[in-house]
Parts: structure tokens; C-alpha cells; sequence
């Protein structure tokens, strides 16, 4: 298992949604780039960055702001958001962005979905399913799709794709722990390790699923890093199966703003 730290993105600034809502935004930094430089500094390799404009939109919003973090640092970066033509997927990877994250088009354009993998491949690309009592939710979190995350993550199995997020909304920037029988479920039904997201709170969660680590490629972790309930430091290394106390960890960053 690997960490990676979330940044996601709203306004130009990396921020965090509680449960997905737009109107319930924390501010952590006004500078993404700043922010991924911390969490290559504090020992991450990937970080997952999320286009909350570009979610809604369906447009790439924050395309200059990754551009950024690809030049400031040298981690391996995904990236979902308003991936949802081939130009989108073309323009990640021309600047360097490592795994495209594919959500609402998985399910509003399958033939786009299946285009997609046979064009750019399994290590190109990621199925992003976020899911709310099991069903999947599509633009930005805000509308239902009729289909089962479990049904989703079949079908995309069966066109190819060999990475898949799965965030569980109720839990998401919420840090009420995380479900490692939800994941083991996705990673059945998908039938390679699912990268989980949604709810970690502490380091006791990462143990818990390294409990199931066959089912699990990585963790992403985003407000429970900000607000200190863990250091990057701290996470990596329980993901690689040992424990370090690093309290300094983002000492001097700005306080969080609620807006």
C-alpha cells in the first residue's frame, strides 16, 4: 500500500468539501503547488488532486494549477475532475500527469470510457467511483446514476481498466474512519486492489486496512493531513508497515479558513 495525500482544488486554492458539499469548503492553502512541494518534502510519491471546478463544469478548470505542482515537484500525480473527452485525457498527459481519473463519463459516455482505455491504456488511466449508500453519484457528487458502485466497477473491469478510487461520499472529509469491508467488496467486484478514499482519520484506520492490504493499492488522506490528525511521514511508513511520531509535520501552514 502507498499513501497519497489529496489536494483538491477549487478557485485556484486547495481546499477540502465535507461530504462532497460545495457549500461546506475549508481552505488549507492558497497555493496547490506549495501544498505538493509539503507532501514531497514529508515523503509521499503520489499525490491525488481533484478539479472541483472542472468537476462541475466538465471543463479543466485548473489545468495552469497542475501544470504547477508537475513543475515545482517531482511526484508521480493523478488527476480527476472534468476528465471527460479524449482532448482532456491528451492535455494530462502532455503536461506529465501520471494517471488520469475518469468518474462522471464512465457512466454518462460508456463508448468514451472504452475509447479511452484502448487508446491510453490501464497505467494511463484510473475509474474514479464515488458512491453514496452504495450508488454511484456523478458531476461533482451532486447527481445519481442509477448504478450500483459494485455494478460500475464490473463493468469497467471487463473493458480493461486495472486502477479504480473508490470514495465512500458519507465519509469523505468527514474523518470518521473508513470501512475496510467496503473496499474488500470493490476490490471483489473489480478484481484488482482499489485505491481507498473517504473518512481516514488516523493512522489506526491504515492499520485496520492493511488488515486487507491484498485489497488495497493505496489510501488517499486529505483533511485528517491538514488538521494534523496524522503527518505524511506518519502515513507512509504505516502503509509500508511501520509506525513514526512526526508532530512538526505542516508546521507554519496557514489556518485553515471555513468559508
Amino acid at each position: 500500500m502507498y499513501l497519497v495525500p489529496a489536494i483538491d482544488i477549487l478557485d485556484g486554492r486547495a481546499v477540502r468539501l465535507a461530504r462532497g458539499d460545495y457549500s461546506k469548503v475549508t481552505v488549507y492553502n492558497d497555493d496547490p503547488a506549495l501544498q505538493a512541494q509539503l507532501f514531497e518534502e514529508a515523503g509521499a510519491k503520489w499525490i491525488h488532486v481533484v478539479d472541483l471546478d472542472g468537476a462541475r463544469s466538465g471543463l479543466q478548470d485548473n489545468l495552469e494549477v497542475v501544470k504547477k505542482i508537475l513543475k515545482r515537484t517531482e511526484l508521480r500525480v493523478e488527476v480527476g475532475g472534468g476528465v471527460r473527452d479524449m482532448d482532456a485525457i491528451e492535455r494530462l498527459a502532455d503536461i506529465g500527469v501520471n494517471r488520469a481519473v475518469l468518474g462522471t463519463a464512465l457512466v454518462k459516455d460508456p463508448d468514451f470510457a472504452q475509447r479511452a482505455i484502448e487508446r491510453f491504456g490501464p497505467e494511463m488511466l484510473a475509474c474514479g467511483i464515488d458512491a453514496k449508500d452504495g450508488d454511484v453519484k456523478v458531476e461533482g457528487w451532486v447527481e445519481g446514476a442509477e448504478i450500483s458502485a459494485l455494478e460500475l466497477a464490473q463493468k469497467m473491469a471487463l473493458l480493461g481498466y486495472e486502477h479504480l478510487i473508490y470514495t465512500d461520499i458519507a465519509r469523505d472529509g468527514m474523518q470518521t474512519g473508513m470501512s475496510p469491508a467496503a473496499y474488500v467488496e470493490m476490490y471483489q467486484a473489480f478484481g484488482n486492489p482499489v485505491i481507498a478514499s473517504g473518512g481516514i482519520s488516523s493512522i489506526a484506520d491504515i492499520t485496520e486496512l492493511a488488515k486487507v492490504s491484498d485489497a488495497i493499492e493505496g489510501i488517499i488522506a486529505g483533511r485528517a493531513i491538514y488538521e494534523k490528525s496524522f503527518s505524511v511521514a506518519a502515513g507512509v511508513a504505516a502503509c509500508e508497515g511501520e509506525l513514526v511520531d512526526d508532530p512538526d509535520y505542516l508546521e507554519g501552514l496557514e489556518r485553515p479558513l471555513e468559508i
